[in-house]
């Protein structure tokens, strides 16, 4: 049983997430596991208005951390045999006519060239909008409780053109992700819930987390999410930590908390849910950013070595999740912020981000260290 330690045995960490949450953050808790043992601290506030630190076993929306766990069941079903990794996407789901180019690999490495239903961003500035929940402002906040179903999410992204020919680039895209969740649901039969649960949440005990698809509840604990917009030419903001998550489906809807994230990822990296060999695929990294399969692999700078890593934002939740190749050391955290339409906290987050693994992981500055895919 390790000894959890608290920001008077590590006061740099608690300097560290004290001095971020002052960047713009409500709120942010943090767990470090390593040599030295559990370190586990808290800092600003879990609701808007009141004192109390976000409680450190609180429950978080983790966003694009879902994706890890999404692409892990995949792999699963490939040890099971009812999945080949190459195999054409097509072949298990003939009903959306998609590129027969377009292989399992490529849906879980972000290289299937297939439109983002969230919106794409283009390097020369052009922003093609996605589906209605993603559009900023009050829009959003009014239909938030609305549910979408996945497929229609799907043919949304397949009715816009292609980014690039599949293979042929990398571009984040949270269809990939849906089309997993797809795949995973015809296979098996069962919901995508159910299987993680037989495949990945059971096995490791993990009761903080759950896949909601649909439900707009966050069970107590939790801090709180905000959303930030203008109406009249009047600010505001409002509590929407309960909202219907089924706008970004398995892009990122899970909520978990930063104890279930550390035992989830040092178990993968340890081996204990996939065959070497296929935990050896998950982990290596296409060339343009370094993302592998529901992973990026990174450097974490000078004397840091490698991290096996994947963050997520999802409209005032956050999370990160980082681990060294074999597990040993783990960085989780969660926060809870005011979103707005122009993710004002995007650069404090990449900021925060390498500010942490610095710390954490002992290497120099990192650079940039995951995607943390935002609610609009």
């Amino acid at each position: 049983m390790s000894i959890t330690h608290t920001d008077q045995d590590r006061p740099e960490l608690q300097k560290a997430i004290e001095e971020i949450v002052d960047s713009g953050f409500t709120g942010m808790t943090m767990r470090v596991h390593d040599e030295r043992g559990e370190w586990v601290g808290s800092a600003g506030v879990a609701k808007l208005g009141e004192s109390a630190k976000p409680p450190t076993n609180g429950r978080v929306r983790i966003g694009s951390n879902t994706k890890t766990f999404i692409a892990t069941l995949v792999l699963q079903l490939v040890a099971e045999g009812k999945v080949g990794l190459d195999a054409p996407a097509d072949g298990y789901l003939p009903e959306f006519g998609l590129d027969r180019r377009i292989t399992v690999r490529m849906l879980l490495q972000h290289t299937s060239g297939v439109f983002n239903f969230t919106g794409e961003f283009y390097d020369d500035g052009t922003v093609v909008p996605g589906i209605p929940a993603t559009t900023a402002g009050q829009e959003w906040v009014d239909n938030r409780f609305t549910t979408y179903r996945p497929e229609e999410l799907v043919r949304l992204a397949l009715s816009k053109p292609a980014r690039f020919a599949p293979g042929t680039d990398w571009s984040y895209s949270n269809t990939n992700y849906v089309l997993a969740r797809l795949l995973i649901e015809k296979v098996t039969g069962r919901s995508v819930a159910e299987e993680m649960q037989r495949l990945i949440l059971g096995p490791l005990g993990l009761t903080g987390t759950v896949a909601p698809t649909t439900q707009s509840e966050i069970s107590e604990p939790h801090a709180h999410a905000y959303y930030r917009y203008e109406e009249a030419g009047q600010q505001k903001t409002v509590d929407v930590t309960r909202q219907n998550p089924s706008w970004i489906s398995s892009g990122g809807d899970m909520i978990s908390t930063t104890q279930d994230l550390h035992t989830f990822i040092s178990a993968l990296v340890g081996g204990k849910l996939l065959p070497a060999p296929l935990l050896a695929e998950m982990c290596t990294p296409e060339p343009k950013v370094g993302y592998g399969l529901g992973v990026f692999v990174q450097d974490a700078g000078e004397n840091g070595g490698t991290i096996i890593t994947h963050n997520g934002g999802m409209a005032g939740h956050g999370a990160l999740m980082y681990s060294t190749p074999d597990g040993s050391k783990t960085l989780t955290a969660a926060f809870n912020y005011v979103d707005d339409a122009a993710l004002s906290l995007g650069e404090a987050f990449q900021k925060a981000t390498q500010r942490l693994v610095k710390e954490v992981f002992g290497g120099g500055q990192a650079g940039s260290v995951g995607v943390a895919e935002p609610a609009q």
